[in-house]
């Protein structure tokens, strides 16, 4: 069949679009590979990406880690535009699909090259980079690309494709997010990003499948321009915008179930139907409750709701972003709990993911639907590009947070292209041979002035702990300990407990003071070796589908870094870090509660918004595509 034969209008039937379940199965299987990577992206650059060189380098920090996630995520969801672009104006939304499916595969290839040959830090940026323009740029056009199939006799199906194009997108988020941190736990990296690229590669070819069977909307070229500067067209688009604005803040806080709730999910018992689950894990759980909530509340909750308050677009959104300020409520609560030393149960998370599914049901299903029936005829891609648009600045607020709340450490070497052994810094006054100069060593380690004290500080402060049982010292004791002894300038020592494990003490540095590039000070964290528990039968079975040792202990074991075998020998330890600058602005509970409040003024707001919205819809006549309505 030739180009020409393709049809480019909507089929006139009131049945189901023949080209419907190629793009279900091929959403199903991208979003498979997406979620895949995406579930064990924070926790591979915690843990495992300092272990990919020839020689272990530092780990990443937290927040870093946060920061680079939200970058990512965000720009996944801006390049959307380059993607309706190229569909709305030149190429059309098919083409575009499969040519940067071709770049989304290469983005796989790239991770799972990390580790084989070259720096690991540059195969990850090169594969996020393609992902990011790869899915980023389908996005837009496959959404729309659903609506383009129906026309006015099967409009009324419309509602209910959306809702089954979620459910695949969730039943592919949900496998994947079970499998590949199964596989990064025990099989490593490379198995990790490559088997997602490999489904990618599948979904492409999938697609490609169904060609002759879709609807085939050609690009408008300049027409796209004039119907964008209408009148009409920058009404829809501008009223649509100030929707977008609180579902930026929405993605903002929900985006982080990939991130800050990953790692808050290392430090809870995980444990639960006799399976002690990874952390990453954990996200499972919101695609198998959409899977469930669909139907729930599209067939239960909101026509019970509607016999007693007519729930419209506008106020589903409302409600759901009311409903999120819980959610994230729930989780800075149990981070009070592993601040105050507990290892709560993963069950404040699980109820957690109940809350936000909710919510997302209400704000980003709602949300898709509003935007395609009120989006212009002809910029259909592009609103879809604008709603994607919204995760974009919701993540970018996100890492701008994160890396607004990271101190710079002045004393950075990148050891794996430096031959010396050890490299000197001018401090605070900027001139070398001072006092506040700083060492820093290959082995990681770092000199400079009143480290002697700080040793000194550090030797009562274990003994403290130890006498303590292993457990961190509270603000009080700890800071009775370190107020007596001075640092080199003539200032008190500072403590702060981090969590129940981990506590750290700071000087203000030469430049006096805190929480600045020169605070100077040691981290001190307990290393508890965690009780092995009987697994269940479930867990009995799935051990033996795995090696004897996870991935990333006979990693360190290569390397000459202690185990967690070998730390479970020796019994409970107290490790130090020292430190000048790199430290966290805001952490543990207040983190969390910054971004509940945050998202509680937004809803607020929101209520006297959608009190003077006037919606309008746009849908395509069988034959039709006019901007008029």
């Amino acid at each position: 069949m030739s180009k020409k034969e393709h049809r480019t209008t909507p089929w006139p039937s009131r049945e189901m679009p023949p080209g419907i379940p190629y793009i279900i199965g091929n959403e199903a299987a991208e979003r498979f590979s997406f979620y895949g990577m995406r579930t064990i992206l924070t926790i591979f650059m915690v843990k495992y990406l300092w272990l990919m060189g020839d020689r272990a380098g530092i780990p990443m920090t937290d927040a870093e880690a946060s920061e680079k996630f939200h970058m990512f995520a965000g720009f996944v969801y801006l390049t959307p535009f380059l993607g309706a672009m190229l569909a709305d104006f030149f190429f059309g939304k098919y083409r575009v699909i499969i040519w940067l499916s071709l770049v989304y595969c290469l983005g796989h290839a790239a991770l799972a090259m990390m580790g084989f040959v070259g720096k690991s830090e540059v195969w990850l940026s090169l594969g996020l980079w393609l992902i990011i323009f790869g899915s980023g740029g389908i996005k837009p056009c496959v959404s729309a690309h659903v609506g383009d199939q129906f026309g006015a006799q099967n409009q009324h199906l419309l509602s209910k494709i959306f809702n089954w194009f979620y459910f695949s997108i969730n039943l592919g988020a949900f496998v994947s997010s079970l499998l590949t941190p199964w596989l990064l736990e025990w099989y490593g990296p490379h198995w990790a990003f490559g088997i997602p690229g490999v489904l990618m590669l599948i979904a492409t070819i999938f697609f490609w499948a169904g060609r002759h069977k879709f609807v085939h909307i050609p690009a408008k070229g300049r027409g796209v321009f004039k119907d964008l500067g209408s009148k009409e067209g920058l009404l829809a688009l501008g009223k649509l915008c100030i929707l977008y604005f609180f579902i930026a803040i929405f993605w903002a806080l929900y985006d982080q179930t990939g991130s800050s709730w990953v790692i808050q999910a290392e430090d809870m018992n995980r444990e639960l139907f006799g399976i002690n689950w990874l952390s990453s894990q954990i996200q499972a759980i919101n695609p198998i409750l959409i899977l469930t909530f669909i139907p729930l509340f599209t067939l239960v909750l909101y026509p019970l709701v509607d016999r007693f308050f007519t729930l419209t677009p506008l106020r589903k959104i409302s409600i759901g972003l009311y409903v999120m300020v819980i959610a994230f409520g729930l989780v800075a609560v149990a981070q009070e709990k592993i601040d105050a030393g507990l290892r709560p149960s993963i069950l404040w998370q699980i109820f957690a993911y109940i809350v936000i599914t909710s919510s997302e049901i209400m704000v980003s299903i709602v949300g898709l639907e509003f935007s395609y029936k009120h989006a212009p005829r002809s910029l259909k891609s592009f609103v879809m590009a604008l709603f994607f648009g919204a995760v974009f600045f919701g993540n970018i607020l996100t890492a701008r947070v994160n890396h607004f709340i990271q101190v710079e450490a002045p004393a950075v070497v990148d050891w794996e292209t430096a031959t010396a052994t050890e490299k000197r810094f001018a401090g605070f006054d900027g001139k070398e041979g001072t006092l506040d100069d700083i060492v820093a060593y290959r082995d990681a380690e770092l000199d400079f002035a009143g480290k002697a004290e700080l040793q000194g500080l550090v030797e009562k402060l274990s003994a403290a702990i130890e006498a303590n049982g292993y457990a961190s010292l509270d603000a009080t004791t700890g800071g009775e300990l370190t107020a007596q002894v001075m640092d080199p300038w003539g200032n008190p020592y500072r403590y702060s407990l981090v969590n129940g494990r981990q506590s750290r003490i700071t000087s203000t540095g030469p430049d006096q003071t805190y929480m600045t590039e020169w605070d100077q000070g040691v981290v001190v964290k307990i290393n508890v070796p965690e009780a092995e528990t009987e697994p269940g039968a479930i867990g009995k079975v799935l051990a033996k589908l795995h090696p004897a040792e996870p991935w990333i202990e006979s990693r360190k074991r290569e390397l000459g870094i202690q185990t967690k075998a070998e730390m479970t020998e020796t019994g409970p330890t107290v490790t130090t870090s020292y430190f000048v600058g790199g430290q966290t602005k805001l952490e543990g509970a207040s983190y969390f509660w910054f971004f509940t409040k945050l998202m509680l003024g937004a809803a607020i707001l929101f209520m006297f918004v959608a009190m003077v919205y006037k919606p309008k819809a746009y849908l395509y006549e069988d034959g039709e595509d006019s901007l008029s309505s």
